[in-house]
């Protein structure tokens, strides 16, 4: 068994792990659970990407999903940069009392398991070459969640509460006016555009240096 093989089955099962974790143990007080957050979109979309790429390894598919891939690894990238500058600036936007909770969790959703997808489609998928489709995979996959937020999960949820609207995931959503809320959406998503073109620009450089992991 290669060295990719073993890296790609491992992080696929412990993805998994989390996955079935977030599923049967997940806190579903509010609607609809854990699945209202972002973080666990990526983490299910990088668990979705690490068994393509698991796949390819095994010699059972030859479609290299990159566009698809280039986005998981952003949303994920995402996913980082908004938990850490909101944790740091105020810890109570991101938690429900102001500490990280579990540190098994809280540190593989936000920190480890995005870095192993980063690590697969630069060094390993040698990724990032489908540009176009990582930004339409982005563009819908940011405007389904938003949707999803906006649309179903305020209308269901009771909490977070905020000044202007209660039950959308996050509490300073819930501090800011519609307007407010869309230039939020539309200012991260042209952030996720640049880290794009950042990790792009960077697996460039890895496949032309860096010999490929057997």
């Amino acid at each position: 068994m290669n060295k990719t093989l073993i890296f790609r089955s491992v992080v696929t099962a412990v993805a998994v792990f989390y996955c079935l974790r977030f599923i049967f143990f997940g806190d579903y007080s509010q609607f609809p659970g854990p699945f209202r957050y972002l973080t666990i979109w990526g983490l299910f979309l990088a668990t979705f990407a690490h068994s393509r790429t698991l796949l390819i390894s095994l010699g059972r598919s030859e479609n290299r999903w990159d566009g698809f891939i280039g986005a998981a690894a952003i949303v994920n990238a995402m996913v980082v940069l908004l938990y850490w500058r909101l944790y740091f600036a105020d810890p109570m936007s991101v938690t429900s009392d102001g500490s990280l909770g579990q540190p098994w969790l809280e540190y593989y959703l936000h920190a480890v398991g995005p870095l192993l997808l980063w690590i697969d489609a630069l060094f390993l998928h040698r990724g990032f070459r489908r540009l176009v489709g990582s930004v339409l995979w982005l563009f819908g996959i940011i405007a389904a969640y938003v949707a999803w937020a906006e649309l179903v999960v305020q209308r269901f949820a009771l909490t977070p509460t905020g000044t202007v609207t209660n039950g959308l995931p996050y509490r300073f959503l819930n501090n800011l006016e519609f307007d407010g809320r869309a230039h939020f959406y539309v200012t991260n998503f042209i952030v996720a555009i640049f880290l794009l073109v950042i990790f792009a620009c960077a697996a460039w450089v890895i496949r032309r240096t860096a010999p490929k992991a057997p």
